[in-house]
């Protein structure tokens, strides 16, 4: 994990797609692809056209050598016509942050942008099953049995906001 200084400086965004320039575009999809493509060694379609309807809450650090870096992300779905409920969707923390509570933090800016944008609609995630723990400390509940996703055994959870 990068020191702890680095991650002081943490800044979160909260873009739609259309905001994006071209380089951190470019460095949201390379995060993206190191982690669900590369590291979870799943072949996989993450570019799958629904980046143009999210809104895509980044968490941003400034390193002198690289300029601004992508530390962690997610995908933040409002509630459609036929689901009354919104999404977050592929949470990301780049390696080199993991292991001091990035994943937490960003987990809660993803829930606070979402309560405050649609406060009547619970939260689904599709979940990581090894990770159900992890989601339940935040209030999430398993909604479905474990099913296959590209290789990996998923759980559906849902939190309904806010948490007494």
């Amino acid at each position: 994990m990068k020191e702890t200084t680095e991650l002081l400086s943490l800044k979160w965004k909260l873009l739609t797609f259309s905001r994006f320039d071209p380089v951190l575009l470019e460095r949201w999809f390379q995060l993206r692809q190191q982690v669900f493509v590369v590291e979870q060694c799943c072949a996989y379609a993450d570019i799958d056209g629904q980046d143009g309807r999210a809104l895509h809450l980044l968490g941003m650090v400034t390193d002198a050598v690289t300029g601004n870096r992508i530390a962690a992300g997610a995908r933040l779905f409002a509630p459609q016509h036929n689901a009354a409920f919104s999404r977050i969707g592929r949470v990301v923390v780049a390696a080199e942050y993991r292991g001091g509570g990035l994943g937490r933090d960003l987990m809660r800016e993803a829930m606070s942008a979402c309560l405050e944008r649609w406060p009547e609609a619970p939260i689904r995630i599709g979940a990581q099953a090894h990770l159900e723990a992890f989601y339940r400390s935040l209030g999430f509940r398993v909604i479905s049995d474990v099913y296959d996703e590209d290789g990996i055994a998923h759980i559906d959870m849902e939190c309904r906001l806010p948490i007494s």
